[in-house]
């Protein structure tokens, strides 16, 4: 049996073969910047098979190619026509690790991350600017985490970028168009989805919306980059259940633009109502409750944007002493 000092000698001995059995140290491989990526190679690639990299100088050409924020937003939604679907997509890692699901992804979206992803890069000349603005969209003030997260549509997201978009759902409706009362507990939610305690007061509200019958006399009156809540309703409950965006077809009409399964789609009002009744119909013939097409909300995308500052995430706080 070696002896103590003969035994650190075979280990120190071993490390130093280790470390003469490992490659010398490589130089880093040059980061390709946005500018340096042919734009042919970008332009021919759907933005879901695009790297961050290739994102960034997409971004860039957009904001100089196309000045109208509008139209932007329409053709940077439809550069994503085919994406996949996937729902519980994204979560709040590394700032909380509550769920180890990123802060962003470009090669799968649902409703409401295609839409922030959409308008995000609509507003950005860079990748950086980008994931500034879509945590500015996608929380309030602009503070990572799950309890500032945007949850409710209608009463978080709608409301936190009114900066963005202002709903025109009564003005579309009319004096006698329906509407739905909605009360929100966060606190709950909070509690029971994410595991996380927070002291927030019960909301309530009513919202407006156009009921689906009605969407085809007040179509012409939508623009292209409007946002769209689809509203629906079960056991006398209604909320928004799905998000997507207004594009303009080849003739003017009015399409849906929107994340849905099993991926990203453009279709006009008519056909995603008729698919809607073709679900409820199936569903009551196998006798399963599921939810019912109401009608859809409307906000408009402001004329003059101005974004406002974002709150710095805030230190975490530390056990007492």
């Amino acid at each position: 049996m070696p002896s103590p000092l003969r035994l650190v000698s075979l280990l120190l001995a071993g490390a130093a073969l280790a470390g003469c059995a490992t490659t010398a140290p490589q130089p880093p491989a040059p980061v390709t910047q946005p500018a340096d990526i042919p734009l042919a190679t970008v332009l021919n690639k759907p933005l879901y098979q695009m790297t961050p990299q290739e994102a960034g100088r997409y971004i860039a050409h957009m904001q100089t190619s196309e000045p109208d924020l509008r139209k932007r937003i329409a053709a940077i939604g439809r550069k994503n026509l085919g994406q996949p679907y996937s729902l519980h997509l994204l979560g709040e890692f590394p700032y909380e690790v509550h769920d180890n699901l990123p802060l962003f992804s470009l090669k799968e979206s649902d409703c409401v991350v295609f839409a922030e992803h959409t308008y995000a890069m609509a507003l950005s000349q860079s990748w950086e600017e980008f994931f500034w603005m879509l945590q500015r969209i996608r929380y309030r003030d602009g503070v990572i985490g799950v309890a500032t997260r945007n949850h409710y549509t209608e009463m978080d997201w709608n409301v936190a970028n009114r900066w963005l978009v202002t709903d025109v759902s009564a003005e579309l409706a009319g004096p006698n168009g329906p509407s739905y009362a909605m009360t929100v507990d966060r606190a709950r939610f909070l509690r029971t989805r994410h595991h996380t305690v927070r002291d927030i007061p019960v909301e309530n509200s009513r919202q407006a919306y156009v009921a689906k019958d009605a969407v085809a006399a007040i179509a012409g009156q939508l623009q292209e980059g409007d946002f769209v809540n689809v509203i629906s309703t079960r056991n006398g409950e209604y909320w928004a259940s799905h998000v997507g965006l207004v594009v303009l077809g080849p003739n003017g009409e009015r399409r849906l633009l929107h994340s849905q399964a099993p991926q990203v789609r453009e279709e006009t009002f008519a056909s995603f109502i008729a698919r809607a009744a073709e679900r409820e119909a199936r569903n009551a013939r196998e006798g399963k409750p599921g939810q019912v097409l109401a009608g859809f909300k409307f906000l408009r995308l402001n004329e003059q944007i101005t974004v406002p500052p974002m709150a710095p995430q805030p230190r975490p706080g530390r056990p007492a002493a």
